[in-house]
């Protein structure tokens, strides 16, 4: 009985034995491994001729990856919905209306991006354009909930006088958005940036005539949580100026603005308003666990708008699946993706 070293383990075999009878007595399929024979791949079709001798060195490998097998799945794991208040939404991406070249362009990225919520300004010189085309006319009132915002103000004043008119418009259209605001109240307007007292002072009062005041604030981590102490239903730091489509700019403070508002209730919406370039941000902005994203330039102004839609769309899914599933640690060094065991037995 031949010694045969198998796999970097002696063993003994009746004799004689070929390359085919040691992979038949083995149960091995020969049609998936490669055997090889004192460092000589023997092809399938010698196996058979192949006669093992007391010594040879005989490895028998087949391939392998890093998972179990589990059943094919054709939809990710269940999330549970966002929930604003009294709202719950399956679609964590929130858009805008405003810059588009038309009105049928706009609905058309609207429906593509898949949102529930988009959001409109209380304008005059809005209601019709110049063909007499209401905005409202390509808006599916049944499918999207209206979330009005302050946009343009200057002052708490201002801020709160278009709140309430919002509030009166919506509520004649039926439509669930009247008990809303996404409150802006801006320092000027070269940078857009919003004034944190102005905006203080908005949030108090509009919550004061019960309000669900989504605001729009810098990433200030300490005002944010004066917002929500003053009755914010959400806050929604901006990644960076509003339509710069800078991106992310500093997500350490988005970091501790979700520390600071989560802290003592988890489930409490936080959500990107501004700044937003392309899908890569907002798939940024949600793996960083932010519960959703509002943009509009991102998409309005792009070359394609219609194509970034469904871009935002898909990046906002995707940046949510991985803040679930939770990225893998940094580290300096390589770490072997494959299995380190059973490894060839190498010359060094």
């Amino acid at each position: 009985m031949p010694t045969i070293t198998l796999n970097a383990e002696q063993r003994q075999f009746p004799d004689p034995l070929t390359v085919a009878e040691l992979l038949r007595l083995l149960g091995k399929n020969p049609a998936v491994v490669a055997v090889e024979v004192n460092r000589r791949v023997i092809p399938r079709p010698e196996q058979d001729s192949v006669q093992l001798q007391e010594g040879d060195v005989v490895e028998i490998v087949t391939l392998v990856g890093g998972g179990s097998d589990q059943d094919e799945s054709t939809s990710p794991p269940a999330d549970q919905p966002l929930k604003i208040g009294p709202f719950t939404f399956r679609s964590r991406l929130f858009t805008g209306t405003g810059k588009y070249s038309s009105y049928e362009l706009m609905r058309q990225c609207l429906a593509a991006s898949g949102c529930e919520v988009t959001t409109v300004a209380v304008r005059r010189e809005r209601l019709f354009d110049k063909e007499g085309k209401s905005l409202l006319d390509y808006l599916n009132l049944d499918r999207l909930t209206i979330l009005p915002n302050t946009a343009g103000c200057y002052s708490a004043e201002d801020a709160i006088r278009h709140a309430r008119l919002a509030r009166e418009l919506l509520g004649n259209l039926g439509n669930p958005g009247a008990r809303w605001v996404k409150l802006e109240c801006l320092a000027d307007p070269k940078t857009l940036l919003p004034d944190p007292i102005e905006t203080l002072r908005a949030t108090e009062q509009l919550v004061s005539e019960g309000f669900l005041v989504l605001v729009y604030t810098s990433d200030d981590p300490v005002l944010a949580r004066r917002l929500k102490k003053a009755g914010a239903t959400s806050v929604m730091p901006a990644g960076s100026p509003i339509g710069s489509g800078q991106g992310i700019l500093n997500p350490n403070n988005i970091r501790i603005c979700l520390e600071y508002l989560k802290e003592d209730d988890p489930d409490y919406p936080v959500i990107v308003d501004a700044g937003v370039g392309t899908a890569s941000d907002v798939s940024i902005a949600m793996e960083l666990g932010c519960d959703g994203v509002l943009l509009n330039t991102a998409i309005a102004q792009a070359r394609d708008p219609l194509r970034m839609a469904w871009a935002v769309r898909y990046a906002c899914e995707a940046g949510r699946l991985a803040y679930l599933a939770g990225r893998i640690p940094k580290r300096l060094y390589a770490h072997a993706s494959s299995p380190m065991e059973g490894l060839i037995h190498t010359s060094r």
